[in-house]
């Protein structure tokens, strides 16, 4: 039987990346994102659930997000599940994470300009892998930043919306 191991996240991350480099001089980041889930309970009332994902981001990912992305930063994350296993004091552990394989910022602060400055940036997308190559599996569609284009049936991307 198949199988398919895909995860798509939207969140913050909750604290600034710490960036470090393996001894082969590959960068590597971890950072935990914070994903709000919004539904009405069983008494019918509107409930917020946050889960905490911890992810792993490589290579030029990893350095990108070192410098432009802080604690708060809105982000766009696909990736992978991969489960750590490993023994603690005669127990065995285990713990699920994603490895990124394209990551999104998204929008921007206001304030200063440049690098963890926050500013106004349009969303920027950058990608481990090689996404929207014809073996990839991946379309054009997720291989291209967000905000380009027109909404299918919607105005063309430099109309003014009023």
């Amino acid at each position: 039987m198949s199988s398919f191991n895909r995860v798509i996240l939207m969140g913050n991350i909750t604290r600034d990346p710490e960036l470090r480099y393996i001894p082969s001089g590959m960068a590597v980041s971890d950072v935990t994102v914070a994903v709000n889930d919004k539904r009405k309970n069983a008494k019918g009332e509107w409930v917020e659930e946050t889960t905490f994902v911890d992810v792993t981001l490589w290579g030029r990912t990893a350095e990108v997000a070192n410098e432009y992305l802080s604690k708060g930063s809105p982000i766009f994350i696909e990736g992978r599940l991969k489960l750590d296993q490993w023994e603690a004091d005669g127990q065995k552990k285990y713990k699920l994470r994603v490895v990124c394989e394209r990551m999104q910022m998204i929008g921007g602060r206001g304030g200063g300009q440049g690098p963890r400055g926050g500013g106004s940036r349009p969303a920027q997308q950058y990608d481990d892998s090689e996404a929207g190559s014809p073996d990839s599996g991946f379309s054009d569609e997720y291989s291209q930043p967000a905000g380009r284009g027109a909404p299918a049936g919607g105005p063309p991307a430099d109309d003014i919306p009023f």
